[in-house]
């Protein structure tokens, strides 16, 4: 932090809380109080009285209730603010919407479908647990053997999973499984497709056919089907070169970044997460939606307690559909034995978020200020243009597998601790919300939006920044987690119901 900078922050207006921007020591004056207590970075401090039982307020919100007496100049956390059981309903601030930006086009593969990738991996599908050991096997053998002679694909994607039998046949956690493949099979960041089965499971690979691609483009065949697990890899190098023929021909062609669809995760959040890179990638999104683009919101349990503002910008059917998400959560964990605010995690707290209704102000950042164009079941096809929200757990990898199979062709993904992850055959890009992170994880970061507070750039001007970013990687400029081959560990759809 240079000397020139301030040392804390006041939100809003309305804000009972302050911010440290650095740590600050007991007895220094901050926002007219004097500090009772070491303030570690990213916390709170009280700037007014609060007794026990008022609410604690931040970005203008109500983001939890005060369990004992607060004076000013106290350090606000845990063990002294608590989950609100009433939430904010303040919600009329619109704010101004961010213009079109002057980059309209990106390069991009066009699909026969009408849609764009903005990569071109072979994707290698386990329709089950029980062929995810021979699909890893064959990405293996074709990264090695294949991918030399077809300089124009990116990489053979395997897409495994430990689900697809020893599970009903029918009911959310089976359709959710099927809807995630599917959605995988018909990705346009991929160029083709191998489906391999192991023959006798509940999800049969007979869902995964289709009659509109030529047989060059994709194949299937169970295991049992070709003499065991060596056989399968034989059999899929063979089946493969056409696939990969045909694939090696696409090329990049200048798009409008109307194709493009940008799936939005926050993960190992911090203090600063909801006051840098969520609402910078908040504008980038607003950009993304003025040139005609889709920008994808997710993670249900980390949006509650904000809905309402998403509501406020929806019309009547989507907001009846938000509300009936969060209803199910909430059901769904009282069922389990959990609560909504079992998040945040440990991480989250040392980075100074100390509730869920905190972090789903600061999470709900990234929407922008774009109306909400609709809502979506989780892994349930997007094809709308604008600001749209899919149901998903607040789990970072399941939350992206969903957006991916939804239609996202690019993540992006802001963190206040670290968070390491991929999400192929989708590139995605990492936003540190702390300069501290930047420079300890200079090998994980993308971009530093901790540049908000350490040098006093503007958020329009960072969110102009991730735009550029997300068209250059979408043109073909590889993500850190790309360089270090993240994403072939990252595919985890949602798993509802029981193991049976």
């Amino acid at each position: 932090m240079t000397a020139s900078r301030p040392a804390f922050l006041h939100l809003s207006p309305a804000d009972t809380v302050g911010i440290a921007l650095r740590a600050l020591p007991s007895g220094e004056e901050a926002l007219g109080v004097t500090l009772r207590a070491d303030v570690p970075l990213g916390h709170k401090f009280a700037v007014v009285a609060m007794p026990a039982g008022t609410a604690v307020v931040k970005y203008g919100q109500v983001m939890g209730v005060a369990t004992a007496d607060i004076a000013p100049g106290d350090h606000v956390h845990s063990h002294n603010c608590a989950m609100s059981d009433s939430h904010s309903d303040r919600a009329d601030a619109k704010g101004r919407l961010h213009a079109a930006p002057g980059r309209q086009t990106f390069q991009g593969y066009l699909r026969p479908d009408g849609r764009v990738g903005t990569r071109n991996y072979i994707g290698i599908m386990a329709s089950v647990n029980c062929s995810s050991t021979v699909c890893n096997a064959i990405a293996e053998a074709a990264n090695r053997t294949l991918l030399p002679r077809f300089p124009g694909i990116d990489g053979f994607a395997p897409i495994v999973h430990d689900q697809g039998c020893g599970m009903a046949s029918a009911g959310e956690g089976f359709d959710a499984l099927v809807r995630v493949l599917k959605g995988y099979r018909d990705h346009p960041n991929f160029g083709g497709v191998l489906i391999v089965g192991l023959g006798c499971e509940v999800n049969q690979l007979t869902l995964y056919k289709r009659t509109d691609w030529t047989e060059e483009r994709i194949g299937i065949f169970n295991i049992q089907d070709v003499g065991g697990s060596a056989s399968a890899v034989r059999r899929a190098l063979e089946l493969l070169e056409p696939i990969c023929a045909a694939a090696d021909q696409d090329r990049r062609s200048e798009q409008p970044v109307s194709k493009l669809v940008l799936g939005m995760q926050c993960g190992g959040s911090d203090g600063f997460s909801g006051i840098t890179a969520n609402p910078a990638l908040g504008v980038a999104s607003d950009m993304l939606v003025a040139a005609g683009g889709t920008s994808i919101l997710s993670e249900t349990p980390e949006i509650y307690g904000a809905e309402h503002l998403l509501i406020a910008r929806a019309d009547a059917e989507t907001g009846r559909r938000i509300e009936g998400m969060i209803d199910w959560w909430r059901d769904y964990a009282a069922r389990n034995g959990a609560s909504l605010d079992n998040n945040p995690s440990p991480g989250n707290k040392r980075g100074g978020l100390t509730t869920i209704l905190e972090k789903s102000l600061g999470a709900v950042a990234k929407g922008g200020l774009s109306p909400l164009a609709g809502a979506f079941a989780y892994a349930e096809p997007i094809r709308i243009p604008g600001l749209v929200y899919m149901d998903s757990p607040g789990y970072d990898p399941v939350a992206a597998t969903g957006q991916v199979a939804s239609g996202a062709n690019l993540i992006a993904f802001t963190t206040g601790r670290g968070s390491c992850f991929g999400a192929k055959p989708a590139p995605s890009i990492k936003l540190a919300s702390n300069s501290d992170l930047a420079r300890r994880m200079p090998e994980d970061m993308d971009i530093d939006c901790g540049v908000v507070v350490e040098e006093g750039v503007s958020l329009e001007e960072m969110g102009r920044r991730i735009y550029d970013l997300l068209l250059d990687t979408a043109s073909g400029k590889r993500s850190k987690s790309e360089e270090f081959g993240y994403g072939d560990n990252e595919f985890v759809p949602w798993k509802i119901g029981a193991t049976l």
